[in-house]
């Protein structure tokens, strides 16, 4: 009998305050999400809902939060100060953002391509369905959610942190990118979604945009699903996908369209 992933001891995770004891926490084994947030509320969000809100609670994954407020100064637990030179806004704490991490990071591993280090800005390195992969083959990942004007550049040299982007566009902070990022990876760890063919088939699996779906009633509006997909013919179906994924990519994604492009010439077989 094979043995779950999630099997095996409980994970020992960072916590500024005693946790009940009614929680029994997350299997060792179980892929760790820890997230540095000044609204720890915030989770597990959209994360606790569906078939990763499922995983949650069956142990396949595990999300702790870390308040970064709990490392704050002062008598009103400050996180923030003024740029410095001058300028709009607040900036994280080196200081205080330190702690948090170090805190954080206890007891996982060094290597950060099994457990990366993640800052979640707008300046960062854009969020792909390749790195979901890599995430969800490794062990876990920390992700600071950013605030404010950004951090204290310090604390990314020093720790030597990723910056990571959802896309070309300001948030208020990077809680929601975190969920959406997380969202993508746990769907991809094993026993999470009920059929794997449907991590192989989907965009960006084989660099191109899905194919169009279609499901009953056979006639709707007066549109009817193609006939080829109601043929029962599975290579003539098969070609069909196949070339409505390149022509929804070439029309909507020529970056996508010309990486393929690229690909297929450096490998026909691909």
């Amino acid at each position: 009998m094979s043995v779950r992933r999630a099997a095996g001891r409980l994970a020992i995770t960072p916590s500024l305050t005693p946790r009940s004891l009614e929680k029994r926490g997350t299997p060792a084994r179980a892929w760790q999400a820890r997230i540095i947030t000044l609204f720890p509320e915030a989770f597990p969000g959209v994360l606790g809902l569906s078939l990763t809100g499922n995983a949650l609670a069956e142990g396949l994954w595990g999300l702790e939060t870390v308040d970064l407020r709990g490392f704050g100064l002062g008598k009103h637990r400050n996180v923030d100060d003024t740029p410095a030179g001058g300028g709009a806004g607040m900036v994280l704490r080196a200081d205080v953002l330190g702690r948090a991490i170090e805190m954080a990071m206890r007891g996982v591993p060094e290597d950060r391509a099994r457990w990366p280090l993640v800052c979640l800005s707008p300046r960062g390195r854009p969020f792909t369905q390749a790195i979901a992969r890599d995430w969800a083959g490794g062990q876990g990942v920390t992700l600071i959610c950013g605030r404010f004007e950004g951090v204290d550049q310090r604390v990314i040299d020093h720790f030597e942190i990723t910056e990571m982007s959802l896309g070309d566009f300001v948030l208020t902070g990077g809680e929601l990118a975190a969920q959406a990022m997380l969202d993508a990876t746990v769907r991809l760890l094993p026993d999470v979604l009920g059929n794997a063919a449907s991590v192989e088939e989907e965009s960006f699996a084989a660099g191109l945009l899905e194919h169009p779906q279609y499901t009953r009633p056979a006639d709707w509006a007066g549109c009817a699903i193609p006939p080829v997909l109601m043929s029962g013919n599975h290579g003539a179906v098969a070609r069909w996908r196949q070339e409505q994924a390149e022509a929804l990519t070439r029309a909507r994604r020529p970056d996508l369209w010309a990486a393929y492009l690229a690909r297929k010439d450096r490998d026909p077989s691909a």
